[in-house]
């Protein structure tokens, strides 16, 4: 089972960016892979998919402000978090796509926009 871990979140004001990270244990060059995050006290919602050769797709609340990429030789993806809201606050998770729809997350890291 490929593990994933996030890193780079932490507190940025409105306007600021981060790059957050997601490191897998193994391959991840065949899988959909994206980003998913949950406010508190809300449910997991849908971030962003990067497909296998790289194609990608966004939620219409991030479009234009967030860029997901993807290294594979580094088994490795990526979340460019630009012009930060006080809305994008919440936990981030990586989640890689498997076999007949299964969804598999990483343990997550905490994203804070103060305003």
């Amino acid at each position: 089972q490929v593990q994933l871990v996030e890193s780079g979140g932490g507190l940025v004001q409105a306007g600021g960016s981060l790059r957050l990270s997601c490191a897998a244990s193994g391959s991840i060059s065949s899988n959909v892979m994206g980003w998913y995050r949950q406010a508190l006290g809300k449910q997991r919602e849908w971030v962003a998919t990067i497909t296998s050769s790289s194609s990608t797709n966004y939620a219409d609340s991030v479009k234009g402000r967030f860029t997901i990429s993807r290294d594979n030789a580094k088994n490795t993806v990526y979340l460019q978090m630009n012009s930060l809201k006080p809305e994008d606050t919440a936990v981030y998770y990586c989640a890689r796509g498997g076999s007949y729809g299964s969804v598999y997350y990483g343990q997550g890291t905490q994203v804070t926009v103060s305003s």
